[in-house]
């Protein structure tokens, strides 16, 4: 029986660590610096040279690395001088605007007669803080919100049993057309937060003529999360028959206009893409009345906001417009000061950094060389029971999720990975695998993992130590959610000393058990990292592992995605 292993993902002539196609660890004819393909030299490629390396056409280099076409050079994810070539025409809101409604709300008659009492005691109950004016009071039930029978016809479809509490305030803000901001974690219902209000928004404006762009824009950082929110979009305006329409990089530009030409009175669009679409002249975003930016610190995070600025002067002044986030940074804070009127503003949770308490969390001293075995024995142990968990597996780059992939299918762990450089269809392709629990580990970088809504993993290994303690707090909250148990393994190095204390203090207020090395870590930090006992050693940070063509861990030439005949372990 053909299983994960054998000569696939790692490579056949040369087993799991070694030999194959002339490379061994120094490469070829050359020693640890030299000759044929070795660690800094010549011909073969090796990791700083010739012909694809780190400097030459690889991941820095001329051919289409990260400067040049790449994620942030001439064609690629933010941009180099996309927003110098726009051609895009300045606005005149003074004339040729259709009119629009936007206050849909009326006040259940149960809402009506819910005392103040109740109300605080609802909102204290759920940690909700809010600010505004004339501020309504949160609904408890679905009937309660004052949705139409169409909108409750799909919300009973999907299941849903009560609203959740950023629903239950979020709904009648919406609903009454100011502007808002919602401050919430991924998995707290945002998403039909403000697609149900939405849907309203929509039957209640003029249909759409020949040559009209969307109603409703909905901004989103990654084409993982811009797909979510059409599935939602679809689901929950199918019996009104409103058509929307998801649009990204990294997909065929082609079926996107297609469908926008076509019109669809929702979209949701990466800013990138939209800005692309719209220089075209293939979309418009006259008609936009109700603008949604979701996660909006992770959009500022990724470099979007000259582009969200740019798309925000499209769009007429007088629209209503929902900004959602996870963290209130300044940068969030100014673009809301900046592009909301008198906005509501509830908050769900406590703003300061705080961990899941349902989450066991385990933080393990080591060298980056001893990180891998680690890991292999966190699989064991957490794989091998009755219940299949998903693990998600954090790294630092593309370049160590490819690799830690390889080493895991070479001993037959069903491992997959996502990050930038994979294809549209190569990214789906892997989400559906480890949904649906046929390769139930996944390794991810930072950037391709934002946007991913899966709800039941079971286990976050911190492969790289995050740059900060509020992304710590982010990655292990993707197990733990609906009040399930979880687990985090993380592992530190000297390198990461200087978020020791703040680490002690987030795990400390979690109940967490804090080991005496990691104490330890904390007391002596001054904030400074490097050398030491725990620094960087050889491991897959760069060094002695990666060695030259078919070296020590690439493993040799041939073998295919996932071929061989080897043992299945899982």
């Amino acid at each position: 029986m053909s299983g994960y292993g054998g000569g696939g993902y790692g490579g056949g002539g040369g087993g799991y660590r070694g030999g194959g196609g002339g490379g061994g660890y120094g490469g070829g004819g050359g020693g640890y610096r030299g000759g044929g393909g070795g660690y800094g030299g010549g011909g073969g490629g090796g990791y700083g040279g010739g012909g694809g390396g780190y400097g030459g056409g690889g991941y820095g280099g001329g051919g289409g690395g990260y400067g040049g076409g790449g994620y942030g050079g001439g064609g690629g994810f933010g941009g180099g001088d996309q927003l110098d070539n726009l051609q895009l025409q300045k606005q005149d809101w003074s004339k040729d605007v259709t009119e629009f409604t936007k206050d849909f709300y009326v006040e259940h008659p149960n809402v009506v007669a819910r005392s103040e009492a109740d109300v605080m005691a609802f909102r204290k109950e759920n940690e909700m803080t809010i600010e505004g004016t004339d501020i309504p009071k949160p609904v408890t039930s679905f009937e309660e919100a004052s949705f139409p029978d169409y909108v409750l016809k799909e919300i009973q479809k999907a299941g849903y049993e009560k609203p959740t509490p950023i629903q239950a305030q979020g709904w009648p803000m919406a609903l009454k057309g100011r502007d808002m901001i919602g401050l919430a974690e991924t998995g707290s219902g945002k998403t039909a937060s403000f697609l149900l209000p939405a849907i309203v928004h929509i039957n209640a404006q003029p249909y759409l003529q020949r040559g009209d762009g969307p109603i409703v824009l909905v901004l989103a950082p990654t084409r993982e999360l811009a797909q979510q929110i059409e599935e939602e979009s679809k689901k929950f305006g199918y019996s009104s028959r409103i058509q929307s329409c998801c649009v990204y990089g990294g997909a065929s530009k082609g079926p996107q206009i297609n469908k926008l030409r076509r019109g669809v009175e929702i979209c949701i669009a990466t800013p990138g893409r939209l800005l692309d679409l719209l220089n075209m002249g293939s979309t418009n975003l006259r008609r936009v009345t109700y603008l949604v930016l979701d996660e909006a610190d992770r959009m500022l995070d990724m470099g979007f906001e000259p582009q969200i600025k740019t798309i925000l002067s499209q769009i007429r002044p007088d629209r209503q417009t929902l900004l959602w986030s996870a963290t209130w940074p300044k940068e969030v804070a100014g673009i809301a000061a900046a592009y909301l009127t008198n906005p509501y503003k509830v908050t769900v949770g406590s703003q300061e950094l705080r961990a899941n308490p349902n989450i066991k969390q385990h933080v393990e001293m080591c060298q980056e060389y001893d990180k891998y075995k680690k890991l292999i024995g966190i699989l064991e142990k957490e794989m091998n029971g009755p219940d299949k968990k998903k693990v998600m597996i954090f790294v630092d780059t593309k370049r160590n999720a490819d690799q830690i992939t390889r080493d895991l299918r070479t001993e037959s762990w069903p491992a997959l990975s996502i990050h930038g450089d994979k294809s549209q269809g190569e990214r789906d392709w892997v989400l559906a695998e480890f949904k649906q629990g046929r390769h139930p580990i996944l390794v991810a970088t930072d950037v391709a993992s934002r946007g991913i809504d899966v709800k039941d993993i079971g286990v976050v290994v911190n492969f790289a130590f995050p740059g900060s303690v509020e992304d710590y707090v982010h990655r292990i909250g993707r197990t733990g959610r609906a009040g399930a148990k979880g687990t985090s393994y993380s592992f530190m190095t000297q390198n990461n000393s200087k978020l020791a204390r703040e680490l002690v203090q987030v795990m400390r207020d979690a109940n967490q058990e804090i080991s005496p090395e990691l104490q330890q870590m904390a007391h002596q930090s001054r904030g400074g990292g490097g050398g030491g006992r725990y620094g960087r050693g050889y491991g897959y940070g760069g060094g002695r592992r990666f060695g030259g063509g078919g070296g020590r861990r690439f493993g040799g030439g041939g073998g295919g995605y996932g071929g061989g005949g080897g043992h299945k372990k899982w």
